[in-house]
């Protein structure tokens, strides 16, 4: 990405700096970078801010370790706003919350894929009590795959029942798969990444 081309001049230095969670879509906050900021993103890979009330340089999660790992940046077709795609370390809104834009049961399109991924990912490292994702990890892969299999039949069996039936029926697979995919320590990413390499071959 050529950040020269980049226009500061259009808001006396300041760019607004669009933050987006790389696994799940999700827009988590707004901040604002001047080139030191960007510089400095750029170089620590730790998305850094410039303050507006401190007036200096802020790094995302110095305070609270709620850092975001920079995945990539781009700027939009003007050059005078950039998108910032990360990987959250944590809450991003001081709220405690995942964005500052929204509650964490709020969900819009797919990005509940990438928030049931990171549940996914919690539980087989905590392993709690009680929990049937936890019950699925200690069974082992084969049997972990097994069930995938079994709940994509359930899906086929669905065409001959009503419709709410496969809406079921489906997310039971989807769930399944992710698990699946946790235990083979395959994000589903890398999917959407083989699904999209495809399509633009």
């Amino acid at each position: 990405m050529d950040f020269e081309q980049l226009d500061w001049k259009k808001m006396k230095g300041l760019i607004p700096a669009i933050v987006q969670d790389g696994n799940t879509g999700r827009v988590l906050m707004l901040g604002f970078m001047n080139q030191a900021a960007l510089e400095k993103t750029l170089e620590s890979r730790l998305v850094t801010f410039w303050s507006r009330s401190r007036k200096a340089l802020w790094t995302k999660g110095e305070t609270s370790g709620n850092y975001l790992k920079l995945h990539k940046i781009s700027h939009d077709c003007d050059c005078d706003a950039l998108i910032v795609v990360v990987e959250p370390q944590g809450p991003c809104c001081h709220r405690g919350t995942l964005s500052c834009f929204a509650l964490d049961d709020e969900f819009t399109g797919p990005e509940f894929l990438g928030y049931l991924e990171r549940l996914i990912a919690d539980r087989r490292k905590e392993m709690p009590a009680g929990s049937y994702t936890a019950a699925l990890f200690a069974q082992g892969l084969p049997e972990m795959a097994k069930k995938v299999g079994e709940e994509a039949i359930e899906v086929v069996l669905s065409v001959t029942q009503e419709k709410r039936r496969s809406i079921e029926e489906t997310a039971d697979l989807l769930y399944h798969l992710l698990v699946f995919l946790a235990e083979r320590e395959v994000p589903f990413g890398d999917v959407m990444e083989e699904l999209r390499s495809r399509h633009f071959k």
